[in-house]
């Protein structure tokens, strides 16, 4: 049976409140209940959070001029640490995946920020500048909806393009190409097998759009179109400084929300997806929608694959035998040639080979399974 005890912090911590704990909670939920004590009672009204990625291992994530009063740490490697100083709390919790949240209240909004600044400048290193770039990850978390950038591995579509058919390469060289004023649908549908490269495509999207479009990756996409609020929240948002540039979401591996029979299985979230494409909800927004599956098209509702929703619609398939036995050849792997069948490979199957896999590939599963 948890136990509650008050406890009643002295004057001498000068941070003045009380709280009910039990043996449910740690250190760092005290140290947090601590931080926000200034806050709820008003004494400093302004708060400030930034979370941090990539963080150095030598950054301190300490204000110059500040105390520490509290250090809590975690078996995770989750190390809290609570500052005060003149007018302003600061709670700095670090991670052992080199992220950090760092918080700050104070009497006034520019101390807030001046002291947020200090704490965190210098502290994150840079994205690598070859062959990176910043895309958004969405999932919505116990407080809501959440965003992270992160760098991905992104090359060009010119490093690329060698590893897709001659079809597939035609097709996806004029979406790479595609301007804002040329946009004439909003929905991006790359359909095929697995391990054909449909994950690689979109990545290498990312960087070819990268001066007009912005990225952004939805992590639960099932959710996101049976939650209106968060399907707002992701599809409208705060427009902030990137309020010029379009958008593009991308779901990957919805067979269920798309294929044939989906307003039965999945509700409304058919309905909401394309209300997102080119009705009411995506007024207004440049938004524009990339879905993944490894559905054939014939398979696929109506309602997505019409005349005038798609901007693109391309099957990724495998490589054929001579492009097969050409691709392994070029990457110097020309000895497992014999591996490749009669209908070519893919090119998860190509890689395979050339780092001298077996590229045979498992049975089919009597159940449906998770996507590679």
């Amino acid at each position: 049976m948890s136990v509650l005890k008050e406890v009643r912090f002295p004057a001498a911590a000068e941070l003045p409140m009380n709280i009910w704990v039990d043996d449910s909670d740690s250190a760092v939920d005290i140290v947090d209940a601590l931080a926000l004590s200034p806050f709820a009672t008003g004494t400093q009204p302004w708060a400030r959070l930034a979370s941090l990625e990539r963080v150095r291992a030598e950054a301190a994530l300490t204000p110059p001029d500040g105390r520490l009063v509290r250090t809590a740490q975690e078996e995770d490697g989750s190390d809290a640490r609570l500052f005060c100083g003149d007018g302003w709390t600061l709670r700095v919790v670090r991670h052992r995946n080199r992220c950090a949240t760092v918080s700050v209240t104070a009497v006034s909004e520019e101390l807030a920020r001046s002291v947020l600044a200090k704490t965190t400048e210098g502290a994150v290193e840079p994205p690598p500048e070859t062959d990176h770039i910043e895309m958004g990850f969405w999932w919505f978390g116990p407080h809501g909806p959440r965003r992270s950038d992160k760098p991905i591995t992104s090359p060009s579509w010119e490093q690329i393009s060698g590893n897709y058919s001659a079809r597939v390469r035609e097709a996806v060289g004029r979406v790479m190409t595609v301007t804002p004023a040329e946009v004439s649908g909003r929905l991006l549908l790359l359909h095929g097998p697995p391990g054909t490269g449909k994950t690689s495509l979109l990545r290498t999207l990312a960087r070819e759009w990268r001066q007009w479009c912005q990225v952004d990756c939805v992590l639960d996409p099932e959710r996101l179109f049976n939650d209106p609020g968060y399907l707002m929240e992701v599809a409208i948002g705060d427009s902030g400084e990137d309020g010029e540039r379009w958008r593009l979401l991308v779901l990957e591996d919805c067979d269920e929300l798309i294929r044939a029979g989906a307003k039965e299985a999945t509700g409304q979230g058919l309905s909401r997806l394309l209300n997102l494409t080119d009705g009411l909800l995506g007024q207004g927004r440049d938004v524009l929608v990339a879905i993944t599956t490894n559905e054939d098209l014939a398979r696929l509702h109506p309602a997505t694959v019409r005349p005038g929703r798609c901007l693109a619609q391309v099957e990724v398939g495998p490589l054929s035998r001579e492009e097969s036995v050409r691709w392994l050849a070029d990457g110097g792997a020309e000895e497992f040639a014999g591996q490749v069948g009669a209908d070519g490979a893919t090119l998860a199957e190509l890689f395979a080979a050339r780092s001298g896999r077996a590229t045979t590939p498992a049975a089919a599963p009597d159940t449906p399974g998770l996507y590679l």
